[in-house]
């Protein structure tokens, strides 16, 4: 016995039969809640029934196949009297199959068929199917004559699903049934025929069974569906149309088929690259998914893989379990297995493309490139078909990664900044381009290139990228020289180091440490509030190494002509070191504001140029010009070395 029961009463055990009683059914309350809240939009109404229309055709042709008969579906709205009528010409019902599966919630005919059969063109499973007519009509009409008797025709009549009369009416001219909703006065609009014809072009696109809206010999669905098509000469442009077609916001580039796979899946169709630009952030996966031919779910985007945002497509499949309201999937292994499928055919897909269509290709990386960055990075595959062409932002534009390594002789080189800084000036003096780490992917996808490619990357912020770009010299300044530059070239909290860089015509550069500013950032008083927990945790481990004091280190270049001569001044005792230096401050703290790491006071280093043009000029005597109009042709470095000082 189960500790906390009552005697009798254990989890193995059942009351007996004389203890038990027949659960009570509110059917109107059932019919209310299943009618009203089951289905998402009142259009699935008008899907369920047209469904219904082409389970009585399978069925016909099953129970009868040696009688031939015109297989159609007929869809009528008439705005005046706000109504909507379905026609088939297919099974039909007797009066005992109208009282056994028409009027009974939750039993169907067809998904019996099925099961007797093993037939998958039926679509129908849960008999509920019927029950949506209610949910946009407050009287629902049935007229229906079987092909068993072809000579009774019976009529079901129901106002709000709960009751229901049937009786025999004049027999049709042929087995079939009639289904008219007298709609309530909310859903009076889906009697308009237009409105109608527009939804059931994307629920019954892929039906066997034509169907036609109102009075068109044209059937709505008679569209070439690129994966039935036996002309391989034009499959590329059935292909392009049908995407074209079926895109609802952009025009397709490109368009590869879905097959499917005997030991994962049955899915065929056709996705397609979107126009339109794409970003890390941007989602606009599309898919539409039918089931049998019958429109299952119109945004089924968790099929296809995360990072490809800028896929569309429609897919069918007989495997799929829908839910109970035929708007969804069940998470299964067939759903699963066709998650894998899909991301496997846009990646073969993507692989043809760049094979077969260099100008669709060109246009693929041009509007996708930075979500490519990330999709690159989420499958192998994906980055050995994009190392060298999926363009990255850099300071000069969009380049390939392997441009930004010609361009940096073997080296590439990214900023880990967001932008703007010291890393664009210093390569603008140097004209090589400098990648932006700050963009999405961007990062992760250089350093796996330039593993992949053996190249060295320079991250340039980084302790290890600061020091290949601004290398050591040869031989360290004495100690009285260091101690004179720091005083008279860093503010506080900025370390000088002396070193050799590119372009020596770059005197000097403020290089802001990245782990001391995240360090203030996240010590702010309210970057608990703003970040969090485990990002905060994260952030604190990685800047725990630095103690802040450092905010910023000087690079002096001592390959630098300017600075070089301002040690010359200084070793000699030169009078105008001091001023000189004091120049070189003033246009640190101007290169620094403009880099947009502010340091000093502007307004004084403004001023301070003003203070080391005076004293400079103050002893030229009067009408000798500060710079001479013209220099000796044999002597082009006059008044740049000892002169100038």
């Amino acid at each position: 016995m189960s500790e906390g029961l009552p005697p009798g009463h254990g989890p193995s055990e059942f009351p007996a039969a004389d203890d038990l009683r027949t659960t009570e059914v509110d059917l109107g309350g059932l019919v209310g809640v299943l009618a009203t809240h089951l289905y998402s939009t009142p259009l699935v109404a008008v899907r369920e029934l047209v469904q219904n229309a082409h389970d009585s055709h399978t069925r016909r042709t099953l129970e009868d196949p040696t009688t031939p008969y015109h297989a159609a579906i007929r869809v009528r709205g008439d705005a005046a009297r706000r109504t909507i009528a379905i026609e088939d010409t297919g099974a039909g019902l007797t009066e005992p199959e109208i009282h056994a599966y028409l009027a009974t919630v939750g039993t169907g005919y067809t998904r019996m068929l099925r099961d007797l059969t093993g037939d998958q063109d039926l679509i129908g499973a849960f008999g509920l199917g019927f029950l949506s007519a209610f949910s946009i009509a407050h009287e629902v009409t049935v007229t229906t004559t079987s092909h068993r008797e072809p000579h009774r025709t019976h009529q079901y009549r129901s106002r709000g699903g709960e009751q229901y009369s049937v009786r025999p009416v004049d027999p049709r001219p042929h087995p079939g049934t009639v289904v008219e909703l007298h709609l309530k006065p909310e859903h009076a609009h889906l009697a308009d025929e237009h409105a109608l014809r527009e939804v059931l072009l994307r629920y019954c696109v892929l039906l066997p069974i034509p169907v036609h809206v109102g009075d068109d010999d044209q059937p709505v669905n008679d569209v070439p569906v690129p994966w039935r098509q036996d002309v391989p000469g034009s499959l590329h442009l059935t292909r392009m149309r049908f995407a074209a077609s079926f895109s609802r916001t952009f025009e397709p580039l490109t368009a590869f088929p879905v097959t499917p796979t005997e030991d994962r899946t049955d899915a065929v169709g056709l996705l397609w690259v979107q126009d339109g630009g794409t970003y890390g952030s941007t989602d606009n996966r599309d898919l539409a998914v039918y089931l049998r031919g019958m429109l299952l779910a119109e945004d089924a985007r968790d099929l296809l893989p995360s990072w490809a945002g800028f896929i569309g497509g429609v897919i069918e499949s007989s495997r799929l379990t829908p839910t109970a309201s035929r708007e969804d999937l069940q998470r299964d292994e067939h759903y699963r297995a066709l998650q894998q499928a899909l991301t496997d055919a846009i990646v073969d897909g993507l692989y043809e493309t760049a094979r077969l269509q260099p100008a669709a290709w060109r246009r693929i990386l041009a509007r996708h490139g930075q979500e490519l960055l990330g999709a690159a990075l989420c499958d192998e595959r994906l980055f050995t078909l994009l190392a060298d062409d999926v363009p990255v932002p850099t300071s000069q534009g969009d380049l390939t990664a392997g441009a930004l390594r010609a361009a940096g002789h073997g080296a590439v080189h990214v900023a880990l900044g967001s932008g703007g800084g010291f890393e664009e000036m210093l390569y603008r003096a140097m004209q090589v381009p400098i990648a932006r780490g700050d963009r999405y992917a961007v990062l992760p996808f250089l350093r796996r290139y330039a593993q992949l490619r053996d190249a060295r990357i320079v991250e340039l912020g980084s302790e290890s990228g600061n020091r290949e770009l601004f290398r050591a010299p040869e031989h360290p300044l004495a100690a009285d020289e260091q101690a004179w530059l720091a005083a008279a070239l860093a503010e506080d909290g900025e370390q000088l180091l002396p070193a050799r860089f590119d372009p020596p015509g770059l005197p000097l550069v403020l290089v802001p440490d990245r782990e001391a500013e995240l360090k203030a950032r996240i010590e702010d008083d309210q970057a608990d509030a703003r970040i969090p927990s485990a990002a905060l945790r994260l952030a604190r481990a990685f800047t725990a190494r630095t103690d802040g004091t450092v905010r910023a280190r000087l690079y002096l270049n001592l390959a630098a002509p300017a600075v070089q001569d301002l040690l010359a001044a200084y070793r000699t005792g030169h009078t105008g070191a001091a001023t000189a230096a004091g120049l070189l401050r003033s246009l640190k703290v101007i290169m620094a504001a403009a880099a947009g790491s502010p340091t000093g006071d502007l307004t004084a280093a403004l001023d301070g140029i003003g203070t080391a043009v005076a004293a400079l000029t103050a002893a030229l005597p009067d009408g000798l010009s500060a710079v001479p109009d013209t220099l000796p042709a044999d002597d082009p470095h006059q008044g740049h070395q000892g002169d100038r000082a």
